[in-house]
């Protein structure tokens, strides 16, 4: 089994998010594996703006295809590593803006008349999601991955003691 780098053992860095990612995009039948990594490599780093999200050509969907591309493996990396109540759900929301910041929203659905709870919201502009190197990727998604499960945790905390209460009443 390869030993983790010392910055990322240091960063508390989990796993290796540009695989993972690289993976989900395999997996979920969206790409072949060589195309994912170049869609990684192009789309990740280089050159800030990204100038293949400032497209003139079906600008709105090529971002909002990258933000779930991004977004989508980390959230589902969060519910594999909690135990999600039977019937729950976690969905990923993007409102794009081709001019500003694009919102994701990451939003836990506990069940059938139960509240919904938003675990994260991203205000980020695609163009600029581009990273000096993997490491500061790396970091990035590991942030997000942290506030999804740390969020989720309490989320399904709160729907616990929302179902004991009404059962209660």
């Amino acid at each position: 089994m390869p030993k983790k780098s010392a910055s990322a053992k240091k960063s508390g860095i989990t796993r290796n998010w540009i695989a993972y990612l690289c993976e989900a995009l395999v997996t979920s039948g969206v790409m072949p594996t060589w195309e994912a990594a170049t869609y990684l490599t192009e789309n990740l780093f280089g050159e800030n703006p990204n100038p293949r999200l400032l497209g003139t050509c079906n600008a709105f969907e090529v971002t909002s295809q990258f933000l779930h591309r991004m977004y989508q493996p980390i959230v589902e990396a969060a519910s594999r590593d909690v135990n999600l109540p039977h019937g729950a759900i976690l969905h990923v929301f993007t409102d794009i803006s081709l001019t500003g910041k694009s919102a994701v929203l990451v939003v836990y659905f506990a069940g059938v008349n139960q509240p919904h709870q938003l675990l994260l919201f991203d205000a980020v502009k695609a163009w600029e999601l581009v990273f000096a190197d993997s490491e500061e990727f790396n970091r990035w998604a590991e942030e997000r991955y942290r506030s999804v499960k740390s969020s989720l945790n309490s989320a399904i905390g709160k729907s616990a003691r929302h179902t004991v209460l009404a059962e209660v009443s």
